[in-house]
């Protein structure tokens, strides 16, 4: 009989597996048990010893696509703050401490608690040591439950090397007694955690208000610092420890510079970062600076008279400042290796010259959040990503896709697991109803949280270990994900093992066969032609052609596969024969299956290589994860298909995006598509795709596109001065640069295009 591996008078899947069983309103035909006993009772089910198969089609509701969305605050909003700190610190809330105003130029001591359930801000009573008013400093959340408030300048901008302990559960401030070479006095300079150690990298100091280039840490187990190292003069940027490196990108340089290379130090197998500093150690190395410094000075604003808006600084608390001999020495280079990369330009390195800029750190990629300014508008910004393994930017979304217009964003902070940012600003319009009747600019009236989730990040918790043997990859590497560890490598030895052997799988699962084209299967067989298909079929025909047995456990499926234990505490028929099929291509649904022994897509070097599933699979596997409703699978395979979007595999990573309804990612795709559109109608995935799907892909450009090449193309390049593609056509579309001129797409990168190694 027919039936939807092999069905009768159909057509085949575009991807050259037969097409699934649809009800008639193209739903998936999922049989209720009542449906399922009349068909076929347990006893028959047993003794004819028939296959069910798992009914299984996507639904497709496609909606409009991720935006952010912008709030408005209440409560006791802070003043225009300029060089406060806003950290995220679990529990919904936000911090703000410290900072100076705009216009009155008063520096704060404040602490500010945003609910963000409510949106409102309320002024904390705090007590204890409490530290006295400052801006330029950092403030670190330590342990769920502390910050680590070090450094900045306080009203008589003399700048400052304490630290300030701030425990969020009592409100209570304590300075701890540090020993060790105390660090030079600095604002503006960045801080991260690692391993019950507090980094401070680079800010601006002195006098002369000199540009620092070094590295130090305070032990917090024993509060003991360590010397200083030279490492890279910044300010105003941004660091990250991942992979046993420490990360500076941006910020401003010693020349006063916009910078956009990033600087790496390795800190494993230095015994200066392993072990725990000598307690009573001075930093005594280095020689005396000359009069005429090698760095230039920051200019630094006239000291002004400090404001009496009724926040009164409360300075119990000793601020550091180190004497002025010990401000002018030269620290050592840093133990561990130094290096280097410039981007100098490309299609997707966001220019840190124009916008404002915010970086922030997730799963081992840099993010680089193009914020609008007086100089640009939301369309010229952007989300832009840097994979700190491969070394390549990649652009997440266009700013109109984030930013909505009229408003500056002046902060950034993140959760610690890292899926959500939040970026908290104001309108560039103030209303004067809304500012407490004086029409000024409150920095931190609104905010806007961004869920990286949307934009394919696993976030810090999920995020694959980076491997140990770094070196400069290529940019046309995958990365591999590491071994499984723990209880998922151990069910992964059990996977597919046939009970004989000892493993005590009691259950098995079939696939299409192996024997149709394996150029032809490249994709979800989900993917259909005909949606006219009979939904009364749920038994595999005795003589269908399937794929090899995949043997399993019932028990790991029912615990990992929230769709199969529906169905078997249905008591359904696949309860007695203890077979199923699911029509899929078998690379598909092994490694399906695989994902729910070990959490993972990919095997680890001593695993089953067999199991390793390439883009095409990744693909049908997003598709079943929208099918089965299982978030973590749907998130590690965006997350890859947005890595690894190549030529190949962009039009069937654009149709199963859009059957798994993941808009970001199919337009993400189209958008390479139209880029790339000469090299993607050759390849068998466009060839392969419905009319309509044609159709639909054809019309991702707007309406002013068209495509260009030879001489025309040659006439582009040299109006924008950075396509390169060798006279090939390309999708285009119509830009802002003239009336009669078209902007141009650029192609990717090459492997070393747009990059220095120093």
């Amino acid at each position: 009989m027919a039936h939807p591996s092999t069905p009768a008078g159909h057509s085949p899947s575009i991807f050259g597996g037969p097409t699934p069983v649809m009800s008639g309103a193209g739903q998936p035909s999922i049989p209720s048990s009542s449906m399922t006993t009349s068909t076929l009772t347990p006893a028959s089910a047993a003794s004819s010893n028939n296959t069910y198969i798992m009914p299984n089609s996507p639904f497709k509701n496609r909606g409009d696509g991720y935006r952010p969305k912008v709030t408005r605050t209440l409560g006791q909003r802070p003043a225009c703050l300029v060089n406060a700190s806003v950290t995220y610190c679990g529990n919904n809330q936000i911090y703000a401490f410290g900072g100076f105003d705009q216009y009155t130029d008063e520096v704060y001591n404040h602490v500010l608690r945003l609910d963000l359930v409510s949106h409102q801000w309320s002024l904390v009573d705090n007590y204890g040591d409490i530290p006295g008013v400052r801006m330029g400093h950092t403030a670190t959340l330590y342990k769920g439950d502390k910050l680590l408030v070090f450094g900045g300048e306080n009203e008589h901008r003399t700048y400052l090397s304490d630290l300030i302990i701030f425990d969020l559960k009592t409100a209570h401030w304590t300075q701890p007694q540090v020993t060790g070479p105390i660090p030079k006095g600095r604002a503006r300079h960045a801080a991260v955690l690692h391993q019950d150690k507090l980094f401070i990298i680079g800010g601006i100091t002195g006098h002369d208000n000199y540009v620092l280039d070094d590295i130090c840490y305070l032990d917090l187990k024993t509060f003991t610092w360590s010397r200083s190292w030279r490492f890279v003069g910044r300010f105003d940027h941004s660091a990250y420890i991942w992979g046993e490196r420490v990360w500076v990108f941006g910020g401003l340089s010693e020349e006063m510079d916009k910078v956009s290379d990033i600087w790496w130090l390795d800190l494993k197998g230095s015994p200066a970062f392993d072990s725990p500093p000598q307690i009573g150690s001075m930093d005594r190395s280095g020689m005396a600076r000359s009069a005429i410094s090698p760095r230039p000075s920051y200019p630094a604003a006239q000291s002004p008279i400090v404001g009496s808006s009724g926040y009164a600084a409360n300075s119990r608390t000793a601020q550091v400042n180190p004497p002025s001999f010990h401000l002018k020495t030269y620290a050592p280079p840093a133990p561990g290796a130094v290096s280097a990369l410039k981007f100098v330009n490309g299609p997707n390195v966001p220019s840190q010259g124009q916008g404002i800029h915010f970086h922030v750190y997730s799963s081992g990629t840099l993010l680089d959040f193009v914020t609008p300014a007086a100089t640009i508008s939301s369309k010229e910004c952007s989300l832009s990503a840097l994979d700190l393994g491969s070394l390549r930017w990649q652009k997440l979304a266009d700013g109109r896709e984030i930013f909505k217009p009229g408003y500056r964003w002046h902060y950034c902070t993140m959760n610690e697991d890292g899926t959500k940012a939040w970026l908290l600003g104001c309108p560039t319009e103030p209303n004067v109803l809304d500012h407490g009747g004086t029409g000024l600019e409150e920095y931190l009236s609104d905010i806007m949280e961004i869920d990286l989730r949307r934009y394919g990040f696993l976030g810090n918790n999920f995020a694959p270990e980076p491997r140990a043997d770094f070196t400069r990859p290529s940019s046309r590497a995958r990365h591999i994900e590491q071994p499984s560890k723990g209880l998922g490598c151990d069910l992964a030895k059990l996977f597919d093992q046939p009970p004989e052997t000892g493993s005590g799988t009691d259950f098995i699962v079939t696939a299409l066969s192996r024997e149709y084209d394996e150029d032809e299967i490249i994709g979800s067989a989900l993917v259909h032609t005909s949606d006219s298909m009979d939904g009364d079929q749920t038994w595999l025909s005795p003589d269908a052609p399937t794929s090899p047995p995949i043997h399993v456990h019932r028990l790991i499926l029912q615990a990992r596969w929230p769709h199969f234990a529906r169905l078997w505490s249905s008591q359904m028929a696949e309860f007695h024969t203890k077979k199923m099929h699911i029509p899929e291509p078998y690379s598909v649904v092994k490694a399906f299956l695989y994902y729910l022994y070990t959490d993972r897509i990919d095997p680890g070097s001593e695993e089953d290589e067999s199991i390793t599933a390439d883009l095409s699979d990744v693909a049908g596997l997003l598709v079943m994860s929208n099918i089965y409703n299982i978030p973590h699978l749907r998130l590690l395979c965006v997350n890859r298909l947005a890595k690894e979007l190549d030529v190949d595999h962009a039009c069937i990573i654009w149709y199963c995006a859009g059957m798994a309804n993941e808009e970001w990612l199919r337009k993400r795709a189209a958008t390479f598509c139209m880029t790339h559109w000469g090299r993607v109608v050759r390849t068998l995935g466009f060839q392969r795709l419905p009319r309509a799907a044609l159709v639909e892909l054809s019309q991702e450009v707007d309406m002013e596109g068209r495509v260009v090449g030879g001489d025309e193309l040659d006439l582009m390049v040299g109006i924008d001065g950075r396509y390169h593609d060798g006279g090939s056509g390309a999708s285009r579309r119509k830009g802002s640069i003239s009336s009669n001129h078209t902007q141009v797409l650029e192609s990717e990168l090459d492997e070393d295009e747009g990059m220095e190694m120093s």
